[in-house]
């Protein structure tokens, strides 16, 4: 899919436009730039009447720190490795994008829905919770450090940015992917951090059918908590 298209068409809506649910766009797999600049270009276009979106992905491998991110928690053995390292804009520290990893983006009016950031975190972190706990996995979030937890490990990651009143960036689950790269760097800024995967746990279940479970168990809780009020 063209991430420059002015006017972007879903693919299998959450919704239609008219309900207010968010929708859904399936990717494939896209450059972390290129998404992140045609995030930036769609928040900054967007007006009132703009639907929400999903943008479901995976990226190539690269690191990404967050805002907040420092130089420390990305190891020199990550320059060895030969992998692109990508200051963003989202909050949060260090983190690692490759394939086999469900991304989900989430391009929401906030405003709109009378919705605020930690209450978006804690949607998105229940979105994931809900997801493994289908296959009988349990899973919690930790107040201290956002994302989803499997007993220590981490599961997913959860970094966003709010701009004139809108979000994006959003959240990363571990599917199906080579896990070495994530002890380069100290996982979302905490060393020694495990990290663990859905297919480690014994979950068959592809990248897009997680992507997809995601997004419709998201869509489900935010329709009904945070609608958008009909005019």
């Amino acid at each position: 899919m063209d991430l420059s298209d002015p006017e972007p068409r879903a693919t299998g809506n959450a919704g239609s436009p008219a309900d207010g649910a968010p929708r859904v766009r399936r990717l494939g797999r896209t450059g972390y730039r290129e998404t992140w600049q045609a995030m930036q270009a769609f928040t900054d276009r967007r007006d009132g009447t703009t639907p929400d979106e999903l943008w479901l992905t995976e990226h190539p491998p690269v690191y990404t720190l967050g805002l907040a991110g420092r130089d420390e928690h990305l190891h020199p053995t990550a320059a060895a490795a030969g992998i692109e390292v990508v200051r963003t804009d989202r909050g949060g520290q260090v983190t690692y994008h490759g394939p086999g990893q469900a991304v989900m983006y989430v391009l929401l009016d906030l405003r709109r829905r009378r919705l605020g950031v930690r209450q978006l975190v804690r949607l998105l972190e229940q979105a994931v919770i809900d997801c493994l706990g289908g296959w009988g996995i349990e899973s919690h979030g930790r107040v201290d450090a956002p994302g989803v937890y499997v007993g220590a490990a981490k599961i997913a990651a959860l970094g966003l940015k709010v701009r004139r009143g809108a979000s994006y960036h959003g959240l990363a689950l571990n599917v199906d992917m080579d896990l070495a790269p994530f002890a380069a760097i100290d996982p979302c800024g905490y060393p020694g951090l495990a990290v663990t995967q859905s297919r480690s746990l014994g979950i068959d279940a592809s990248t897009g059918e997680l992507s997809d479970r995601l997004a419709a168990l998201f869509v489900a809780r935010l329709q009904v908590q945070f609608p958008i009020d009909p005019e």
